[in-house]
């Protein structure tokens, strides 16, 4: 299995915009694919249609997004008309990132996105909700695995994706429930003697009981 700070595997896949080779696909963007059970579910389809609302979101931090499903490229078609109904855009609306099939599991199970407490009618585990984030470099820098009964928060997918890329810019860490323009950490290997010119607007160090300080806060970079 591929870990974090691997060059995510590429693939070919057949997709709702036609055949694809997953590299290619995204050239210099970052990347989320994110796998569905099947199409016509409820859950699936209220996530779908929150990606379509989303898209300016994404958009605005260069990144990609695809879908995968365990059907056929036509039925995605059809599904994907539900989900535009279900997100409020006009029927003749394009549907606005592609849908990769996965009618035999192939590529759901090469990625590890298979959850095998929930069978199909068929007895076949079903494909877990997985998201996956990949860097402009290709890398893999995010995994968030919930079960098929579960859908997902994209709020916090966005959050995350704001962290990561701030993160690759300034030497700072994001902490709990931070959310961009929130105070930032400041990373444990900065040394005090460098802290002034690296944070100019400034770096608080919380006091606590056991003298250390390594509780460092600065404003948000503006990067």
């Amino acid at each position: 299995m591929f870990q974090l700070g691997d060059i995510f595997p590429n693939f070919t896949a057949n997709t709702t915009i036609g055949e694809i080779d997953f590299h290619d696909w995204l050239e210099d963007s970052w990347g989320i694919l994110f796998s569905h059970p099947s199409d016509f579910t409820p859950v699936c389809t209220t996530e779908l249609a929150r990606v379509i609302n989303l898209m300016p979101e994404f958009e605005k931090r260069n990144v990609k997004v695809i879908g995968l499903s365990c059907d056929s490229i036509s039925s995605h078609f059809d599904w994907c008309k539900d989900i535009k109904c279900y997100a409020g855009c006009n029927e003749d609306e394009k549907f606005p990132y592609p849908i990769i099939e996965d009618k035999d599991r192939a590529l759901a199970a090469k990625l590890g996105m298979v959850d095998k407490d929930e069978l199909d009618e068929t007895g076949m585990p079903l494909t877990a909700r997985a998201v996956f984030i990949i860097d402009q470099k290709k890398k893999f820098r995010l995994s968030i695995l919930y079960p098929a009964t579960t859908g997902r928060n994209f709020d916090e997918i966005l959050r995350v994706l704001d962290s990561l890329q701030l993160t690759d810019k300034a030497k700072v860490a994001t902490p709990v429930d931070w959310k961009m323009g929130d105070d930032c950490m400041v990373l444990p290997t900065i040394t005090e003697e460098n802290m002034d010119m690296m944070f100019p607007l400034g770096v608080s160090v919380i006091p606590l009981p056991s003298g250390k300080k390594y509780l460092r806060k600065t404003p948000c970079p503006d990067v």
